[in-house]
């Protein structure tokens, strides 16, 4: 009789994030205490053999392991390919201390809605971080979108794109980090 077939392995969007040494932290430059695991490994991993510290799986790894992680809930994050949405880890966003939302490519923008719900629609308090392909001039919308964390993949300083988090000091339209537009604003002055 054949054996049943393996479940197949989530294939990643482009590619894999990259776990930078130092990051953007709450407005300010720190060190990564995170170690990312990528998708799809050569190593299978299991909740006997997974490393010890602050870890951040991908989404398919950590449903699967979900229920025997329950005692190192306080240093297990996830990480959302682009084709993934915030509503696959909503209901279990509170358990968790970071969710990190990835970008394959900076023209794809579908990360930017994740951090905006993870905030608005389920209330997440948590760590918000971006990784992959984002670039500078993304920051401030980002920051808008409810992101506090900002992993780097380029060749620029952090301090210098760090400064790009205050780029405009302003906007018209309501969003995670300024839920009244300037309108209302405005009239309530």
């Amino acid at each position: 009789m054949p054996k049943p077939a393996k479940p197949s392995v989530k294939k990643p969007v482009g590619e894999q994030p990259e776990n930078p040494a130092k990051l953007i932290l709450n407005g300010a430059v720190a060190d990564n205490e995170w170690n990312l695991l990528p998708l799809g490994g050569e190593e299978e991993i299991s909740s006997e053999n997974l490393s010890p510290g602050k870890v951040i799986l991908p989404l398919s790894l950590w449903l699967e392991l979900r229920e025997q992680l329950q005692d190192r809930k306080d240093e297990i994050g996830v990480w959302l390919d682009s084709d993934e949405t915030a509503d696959l880890v909503g209901d279990y966003a509170a358990e968790l201390p970071l969710i990190a939302a990835h970008f394959p490519l900076f023209t794809d923008g579908r990360a930017f809605t994740v951090g905006r719900l993870l905030r608005e629609r389920y209330g997440y308090t948590g760590e918000v971080r971006a990784v992959g392909n984002f670039i500078r001039d993304q920051l401030t919308y980002l920051t808008r979108c409810g992101f506090n964390a900002f992993a780097y993949q380029g060749d620029q300083p952090l301090e210098g794109l760090l400064e790009s988090t205050g780029d405009f000091t302003d906007s018209y339209q309501a969003a995670v980090d300024q839920p009244l537009p300037i309108f209302r604003r405005r009239a309530l002055a």
